[in-house]
């Protein structure tokens, strides 16, 4: 496993297990997220868990009165939320969700923790779909947990505004990635029943977070994700800013690149959702069947 600093951004299935009988300080949650109006995750949750988890809802720790889709919570509703699933400043946490990918939604909650200073948080390599293909247990049984104080710090460096990557399309301070698929980053058209329009923010390259995972699920190798980066023209030695839709699937890239080093890429948490209403026309750049606009 790739280790950063004194923090592992991966942990894997074999390692979870032992450590839920010998670490009495790890706390493992499950990030799982749908849309609004699709499947339950928590009702999945309750049905079929890694033992010892606890359920983080995405969908209630947010800013619950922004207009856009999965803007980040307060500093003072993250410690709470957080405090309430048993986590001090002294947990270890492991974060896993139960995507068909292996790994969508977990990478999220692997950035909230850490932007809002507790880095001492990991991935499950492969999720709950390989943890259970390797043969280990799930149950449906609560878990019972112990509220505790749960203290937060900001690291700025982790985020970005609307107002610096409006900015930043002139200075070019920051390198951006979007980590949509390339047909959501170029147009022509939206999927079947969304409501918002393809494109992405002027200047932007597109690493789909795809890319990072391979077939079975599981992060790829350093070499594999370095490429990535070298074949996109991302320099890791200068600063980075990884968009998407929601910010959600952005924090795969702030995830590979600090397998890799780059411990510091920045998330726009607004994203796609916040600039495609907010960015200047010009800002914006898509595809139509007879051409770019």
């Amino acid at each position: 496993m790739a280790q950063q600093a004194s923090f592992r951004a991966f942990v894997s299935a074999g390692w979870l297990a032992g450590a839920l009988r010998t670490r009495p300080s790890l706390r493992v949650l499950d990030a799982t997220w749908y849309s609004p109006g699709g499947k339950n995750a928590q009702k999945e949750f309750e049905e079929r868990h890694i033992p010892g988890a606890s359920f983080f809802d995405l969908e209630q720790c947010k800013d619950q009165k922004s207009p856009y889709e999965m803007m980040l919570p307060s500093q003072s509703t993250f410690a709470k939320f957080v405090g309430n699933l048993g986590i001090n400043n002294s947990s270890q946490v492991v974060v896993y969700d139960s995507a068909n990918l292996g790994m969508l939604y977990a990478p999220r909650l692997w950035w909230m923790f850490r932007l809002f200073g507790h880095n001492n948080v990991s991935v499950l390599d492969g999720g709950l779909k390989n943890w259970i293909q390797q043969g280990f247990p799930v149950t449906s049984e609560t878990t019972k947990v112990k509220p505790e104080n749960f203290q937060t710090v900001l690291n700025p460096k982790l985020l970005k505004s609307f107002e610096e990557i409006q900015e930043n399309i002139s200075s070019k301070k920051f390198q951006v990635a979007d980590a949509r698929s390339e047909s959501r980053f170029k147009g022509p058209e939206p999927k079947p029943g969304e409501d918002i329009e393809p494109g992405h923010i002027r200047g932007s390259v597109n690493l789909p977070f795809s890319s990072f995972l391979s077939k079975e699920g599981y992060e790829k190798s350093p070499d594999e994700l370095k490429r990535l980066f070298q074949e996109k023209g991302i320099d890791l030695t200068k600063p980075l800013t990884a968009t998407c839709r929601r910010g959600v699937t952005a924090c795969h890239i702030a995830l590979a690149s600090f397998v890799l080093g780059q411990e510091d890429t920045a998330v726009y948490d607004g994203s796609w959702s916040e600039f495609v209403h907010r960015g200047k026309p010009e800002h914006k750049v898509y595809e139509r069947k007879s051409g770019k606009a």
